[in-house]
């Protein structure tokens, strides 16, 4: 089963998606289930995993509600708020729907870098291991310290970065980003999205082998096991069209034998996430 292991989907609120700067104009309409699924198809792809793109438990109920109908959405990352006292009830009332397969909170725009040391957040990351839940870490590389903090705390807690945590592409800069992901890396419990790549290079203005060097990095950082693709859609249409994006990654590993390429494209993202057939 190859899986795309990060999509969003939205129905446009300016007043809900207020991180849409006038520079992404065309993320500012809806964007479906239905939308995607041409996309799939065109790269013999077999599911998603859905991520949440909104802070409130309407976008987790929302979202659950589209994956009942959706075949192909295999789990949906949903968002619960981690630091309420209330959390126990949303994740008992969540967890008993099947796709429900992790949270995420976007940690990096929160005005405080160290918001995931806060004694409150730890409290919800803390019980997520009994219900079974992943947690997606959505990072920019001057949290990767902080993230290794968290991380050495929670050694039995499945984590996942996001986006491959934002290096400067476009800068062409590795440091001290490559220095910090591989200190999390050594951390057997974080796998690491090939995701996201694209809107961190020169919108439309970006090569292929721009990637390379920081997807060489990844892979000899987490090894072959804890690495997965994903394309960022819709965002990553901000820098190119579906296909292109997933095509970084679907190339790139062409030279691996089948066996890894599979792990990459679809296998570790099932384990993750725990989706079966």
């Amino acid at each position: 089963m190859r899986i795309d292991g990060h999509q969003h989907f939205w129905q446009y609120s300016p007043s809900e998606h207020i991180w849409m700067t006038e520079e992404m104009n065309i993320l500012k309409r809806d964007y479906l289930p239905d939308d995607i699924i041409p996309l799939l198809k065109s790269i013999g792809f077999d599911g998603t995993i859905t991520v949440q793109a909104r802070q409130m438990l309407k976008e987790t109920d929302w979202l659950l509600e589209l994956s009942d109908q959706k075949e192909f959405m295999k789990g949906v990352v949903g968002w619960v708020d981690l630091c309420s006292s209330e959390l126990r009830s949303q994740l008992e009332k969540y967890s008993k729907h099947l796709k429900f397969k992790g949270v995420r909170h976007v940690v990096h725009d929160e005005p405080d870098d160290k918001f995931m040391l806060r004694d409150d957040f730890q409290r919800g990351i803390a019980q997520l291991q009994e219900f079974g839940l992943t947690y997606d870490l959505l990072l920019y590389p001057r949290h990767l310290p902080i993230a290794i903090k968290l991380v050495e705390k929670f050694p039995d807690q499945p984590f996942v970065v996001d986006h491959i945590s934002k290096p400067a592409i476009k800068e062409k800069l590795v440091s001290p980003w490559q220095e910090d992901l591989r200190a999390l890396a050594m951390l057997d419990n974080v796998y690491c999205k090939l995701s996201g790549m694209v809107t961190e290079a020169s919108w439309h203005q970006w090569a292929p082998d721009d990637f390379k060097k920081y997807s060489d990095i990844v892979l000899d950082a987490f090894g072959l096991d804890r690495v997965m693709i994903g394309s960022d859609w819709p965002v990553c249409t901000l820098s190119s069209d579906y296909r292109s994006a997933m095509n970084i990654v679907i190339d790139y590993v062409q030279e691996f034998p089948i066996g890894t390429r599979e792990k990459i494209l679809g296998e570790n993202c099932a384990r993750f996430y725990r989706v079966t057939v």
